[in-house]
């Protein structure tokens, strides 16, 4: 068990240093430094662990991870047996321990009246050093099902699916409509926050395993969804919530205003080493983006790389605070102010800022008419009247979410039912009406976090398993829910 002193005796909690700013923003490598004494003090750091007789950690993370076995496991040096239980239940902690929000530290029982433990970084930790020590291999199945199944698309829910389904016997084909499999983490989560190589590395252990994977096939015009039907025995749909949330507002239709995601996947494939066409650039431009969340953070980082002369951040909210606010008790997940590191790298942040309508000239971006939010007894917010001003803008990178999933040729092709939100209808169990299809992740969901793709991956592979064979002896962690979290 931990040591029941160990909170006591460490109180500070450490994470790992930054590089430089003026440093890492000239490259597209990871923020973070990499020490030779990281290891030590991530031991360290989980030796805070309490190993609570009701850990509240697992009700922060979706996936069940078992955080005070891993954590003990890592303070007595014993990491081939930490990676083994934190495989147990996450098939990709490199990508979760990079780029989740780690809700699991906010319901941390430390955090009560300290600071609390460092789980994102002890899981980070566990994976890169199972892979610098060997210990990550193929785990190729014993025997072949017979049975085929088709994952649409490449990203973490689908992934987990098809990882699972391949591990339990099942010949497994991935198909990505881009050119690279990853989708999101691929291209849409740039290199500082997550660098390619390791997504590579994983995709080079699911090929030994036996996935097969088909980018640059798209399902509904390369291939119909009708046709994928009947070449095999079951689909999971896992296209993600791709549709972008737009703001309607006069002006949105001139040159210079772009969707965040367009600007994120273009910057993503020239660090790729690709050629991009009319590549949409914030070198020398004043940069806004609208949105304050994770993809507007990643714009901040993205635009400052490509030394946009500034860049500044509209939020229609108000600025969260600091502390844990009396409505949003532990062990809850709270809206607080963070600081990202592209947030540390530059730029400015305007609260209560309602864009009204976009200027320009010749056809051109030029400026955004902001006015103050208002809020109104019931809840809606509205701008202010007599509180308009004029900024100056270049580039408009509009990082406000998604709606949902692309749904029209996969609904004009198979009559799939939809929600009232626009999602792929689905029962608890990820099943759609439409026998031997199934949906996991954001496409059934809503924008979610990370951890949620990779946990209703792993869930929607155990229904099919059960489907194709009658039972599975495979993990689900979680049912199938619309209620997304904060995203």
């Amino acid at each position: 068990m931990a040591d029941p002193r160990g909170f006591l005796k460490v109180r500070e909690r450490e994470l790992p240093a930054y590089r430089p700013v003026p440093v890492r923003l000239m490259d597209w490598r990871e923020v973070h430094e990499h020490r030779e004494e990281d290891s030590a003090v991530v031991r360290v750091q989980a030796g805070r662990c309490m190993d609570c007789g009701i850990p509240f950690c697992h009700q922060g993370c979706p996936l069940g991870n078992l955080i005070p076995d891993w954590n003990d496991l890592v303070r007595r040096d014993q990491w081939e047996s930490a990676i083994e239980r934190l495989h147990s239940t996450n098939n990709f902690p490199e990508f979760t321990g990079r780029v989740c929000p780690a809700p699991c530290e906010s319901s941390c029982v430390l955090g009560i009246n300290q600071p609390p433990v460092t789980i994102k970084n002890v899981e980070v930790s566990i994976i890169d050093e199972a892979f610098a020590r060997g210990y990550v291999t193929p785990q190729v199945p014993q025997r072949l099902t017979g049975k085929t199944v088709a994952v649409v698309g490449s990203g973490p829910a689908g992934l987990a699916a098809a990882q699972q389904l391949t591990r339990a016997g099942h010949t497994v084909a991935v198909y990505e409509r881009d050119d690279e499999i990853g989708g999101l983490l691929r291209y849409g989560i740039p290199d500082f926050k997550l660098e390619k190589q390791h997504v590579d590395r994983r995709l080079e252990q699911m090929r030994a395993e036996g996935t097969r994977f088909r980018a640059g096939v798209e399902i509904g015009s390369d291939l119909t969804w009708d046709e994928l039907r009947a070449r095999f025995d079951a689909v999971v749909v896992a296209t993600g919530a791709t549709v972008p949330r737009v703001l309607p507002i006069p002006g949105n239709d001139l040159e210079g205003i772009h969707v965040a995601m367009d600007f994120l996947h273009q910057a993503n494939e020239v660090v790729a080493g690709r050629e991009v066409e009319d590549q949409i650039l914030a070198t020398g431009k004043h940069v806004i983006v609208i949105g304050g969340g994770d993809t507007g953070s990643d714009c901040i980082g993205t635009s400052l790389r490509q030394k946009a002369a500034s860049v500044t951040t509209l939020a229609i909210g108000k600025k969260p605070p600091v502390e844990r606010p009396a409505g949003q008790p532990w062990p809850t997940d709270p809206v607080l102010f963070e600081v990202s590191s592209s947030h540390a790298e530059g730029g400015e942040r305007d609260y209560l800022a309602s864009t009204v309508e976009f200027l320009g000239e010749d056809g051109r971006v030029t400026a955004l008419k902001v006015a103050t939010t208002e809020y109104l007894p019931d809840g809606r917010r509205v701008p202010k009247e007599g509180t308009e001003k004029i900024i100056p803008a270049d580039l408009v990178l509009v990082a406000m979410g998604f709606t949902g999933p692309e749904t029209d040729v996969l609904v004009d092709q198979t009559a799939v039912p939809l929600t009232d939100r626009g999602l792929v209808s689905r029962e608890d169990d990820f099943s759609t009406a439409l026998p031997g299809v199934f949906v996991a992740g954001d496409a059934g969901r809503g924008q979610s976090l990370i951890v949620w793709a990779i946990a209703e991956g792993r869930a929607a592979a155990a229904t099919v398993d059960a489907f194709l064979q009658g039972s599975t002896e495979l993990p689900a962690p979680v049912r199938a829910s619309t209620s997304a979290l904060r995203p």
